[in-house]
């Protein structure tokens, strides 16, 4: 069967762990979301990371692999109009952080489903507040992913 579904490239890939960080014990993510490896909520069962758990650094890989299908799902259904690798990469990066549905649902999806490319790279400087508070970690990443998304 003929596709055109994208998937994120190596850099990509890299781009996000530079982001989320690997962490072999689980945290807290800061506003109450218990995470391991790299920014994984939850396991391949869907059963949620709980604090206490613990994973290997092939596990973390693991998990990071089987979140990446989901959200490179999510970005090929949810967005209609031609986007080259760097585009797709960027877009990957902010639905692993923000979620599906808040990405699906953006302002920054809509405005690139109308083909206006520029007004959806200008919508990554919103997603920059985790439960309301501005968090300097986020400019920096939605920063870099507009700069990508850019290219």
């Amino acid at each position: 069967i003929a596709t055109d579904e994208m998937s994120i490239s190596p850099s990509g890939i890299d781009l996000i762990r530079n982001f989320e960080s690997l962490r072999l014990n689980a945290y807290d993510d800061g506003v109450g979301v218990w995470t391991i490896g790299y920014g994984t909520t939850k396991y391949l069962n869907g059963i949620r990371v709980k604090k206490g758990d613990t994973c290997t650094l092939e596990q973390a890989k693991s998990y990071m692999q089987h979140d990446l299908k989901k959200f490179e799902q999510t970005v090929n259904s949810a967005v209609n109009v031609p986007i080259n690798q760097n585009q797709f990469d960027a877009l990957v990066s902010l639905a692993y952080n923000i979620g599906p549905n808040a990405f699906e649902e953006s302002t920054l999806v809509k405005r690139l489903n109308e083909k206006n490319y520029k007004a959806a790279a200008d919508q990554f400087g919103l997603w920059v507040n985790a439960r309301g508070k501005r968090l300097q970690g986020l400019v920096n990443r939605r920063k870099i992913e507009m700069e990508l998304f850019l290219k």
